[in-house]
């Protein structure tokens, strides 16, 4: 009798797996030279991990069940939740922020369509600790990286639902309103948005101004929302949060679309969310293959701290679609180097931030890299170099941008030494072999 695989998965022959292991050994090369280390949690989980994110009605859309003792179990949906259960179970102590990344296999119970299968893959990277603009500009760019590096033509979508929220609320709209309206932003239904503030008793300018915001695109959507916030202090923090954020991922020469009409429906987004589309015509309309954003899930999974975590993920076999060959020979140096901003409280702390960021980039091409996301001092920066056993730091401060050179201080021996960034790359591979 002829047995047939199961329906919505598939069989990969040799010359499939040949390509999607190329493609996944780029990321992994990738997202190591960015600092992320890889962790792996089980294919099967408490059916409560992800009840507790996403309420009861993704039931319906999982693979659950009882095991022999009872428990209420599930394949895992996505990996976002147990990235952060595995955090608050054994990482709490790591040092700050912890940066992670994982591949693996996921499953819902949903109709099989062109790239959509019930068992599915995922890549995906988290920066646990730390929600200031400089992670979410780093978790961005690194996705943006990565498409770069495959050969992908795609584009950034960039949005802010802290944003958002606070613009409904200027709307006296409740929070309990403020979440129903998330979740039709998030699904598109606009009409039914609408419907939504006219019930509220939202007045019709406003209600045109805030559809209006949605469906805005580009610098037009920012400068939307500049026009409506008059002097609202909790929507100016989060418009000058977004207008950081962009400005770093112009540090990163990064190509992006602000675009307020990205949301989540989940309360515990906080912050930046961004999509990356497929741009040419090998996905039909199944076009998005990443999404991530800015969220607060350790404390509903048991941790004392509300710590904030800024994450994506890629839909890897939507990759592997697109993707007909990915060669991707590196050769990766084992010396580890922070880059290490000396910042100074005026204008000029700009140029620092944005020299860094450019010779970090540099130095990813050939050795694993870390760049401060917690706006420390230079100790607390040497501190962390310490607690992930670096090799050498690369300090960039105002001295070193009036001579165009950086200084190399070697963690082991405390020596250290000011040169140009070519002679610095030098010497670090000179120290690696």
């Amino acid at each position: 009798m002829r047995i047939e695989r199961a329906r919505g998965t598939r069989d990969f022959l040799p010359a499939e797996m040949k390509k999607r292991r190329e493609i996944e050994a780029k990321m992994r090369e990738i997202a190591e030279r960015w600092g992320y280390e890889e962790i792996s949690t089980p294919t099967f989980e408490l059916a409560e991990l992800f009840t507790l994110k996403s309420g009861e009605g993704i039931l319906k859309e999982m693979y659950e069940f009882r095991d022999k003792s009872g428990r209420h179990l599930a394949l895992r949906p996505e990996l976002t939740a147990p990235v952060i259960r595995l955090y608050v179970n054994e990482l709490k102590m790591a040092p700050k922020p912890t940066k992670v990344y994982y591949f693996g296999n996921c499953f819902r119970y949903e109709e099989p369509q062109r790239a959509r299968y019930r068992e599915f893959w995922q890549f995906g990277a988290e920066i646990i600790g730390s929600d200031r603009p400089e992670a979410e500009a780093e978790l961005i760019a690194l996705a943006y990286h990565i498409t770069k590096a495959l050969g992908i033509k795609a584009e950034l979508h960039v949005g802010h639902v802290g944003l958002l929220r606070e613009l409904l609320r200027t709307a006296n709209m409740s929070d309990a309103t403020i979440s129903r309206a998330m979740r039709l932003i998030d699904k598109g239904a606009k009409s039914e948005l609408s419907e939504l503030m006219s019930d509220t008793g939202i007045e019709s300018g406003k209600k045109k101004d805030l559809i209006r915001l949605i469906d805005s695109r580009g610098e037009a959507a920012v400068e939307e929302a500049r026009r409506m916030i008059a002097d609202d202090g909790e929507v100016l923090e989060q418009l000058g949060r977004l207008e950081q954020l962009l400005e770093l991922l112009r540090y990163y020469g990064v190509v992006y679309t602000p675009n307020l009409g990205i949301a989540r429906g989940l309360d515990y987004y906080t912050g930046m969310v961004f999509e990356i589309y497929e741009a040419g015509d090998k996905l039909g309309a199944q076009r998005q293959i990443c999404g991530g954003g800015t969220y607060r899930l350790a404390a509903l999974f048991g941790s004392s701290e509300d710590t904030p975590s800024t994450g994506f993920a890629f839909g890897f076999d939507r990759l592997a679609e697109i993707l007909q060959n990915a060669g991707c020979e590196y050769e990766l140096k084992k010396a580890t180097v922070v880059v290490v901003p000396v910042r100074a409280k005026h204008k000029k702390d700009h140029e620092v931030i944005k020299a860094a960021i450019r010779i970090t980039a540099r130095l990813r091409e050939r050795f694993i890299t870390y760049l401060d996301l917690m706006n420390r001092s230079i100790r607390e920066q040497l501190a962390y170099a310490n607690a992930i056993n670096a090799s050498f730091a690369v300090l960039v401060g105002e001295r070193e941008l009036e001579v165009g050179k950086v200084t190399l201080r070697d963690l082991k021996t405390g020596e250290q030494d000011t040169m140009s960034l070519e002679e610095c790359i030098e010497r670090l591979e000179f120290a690696d072999t």
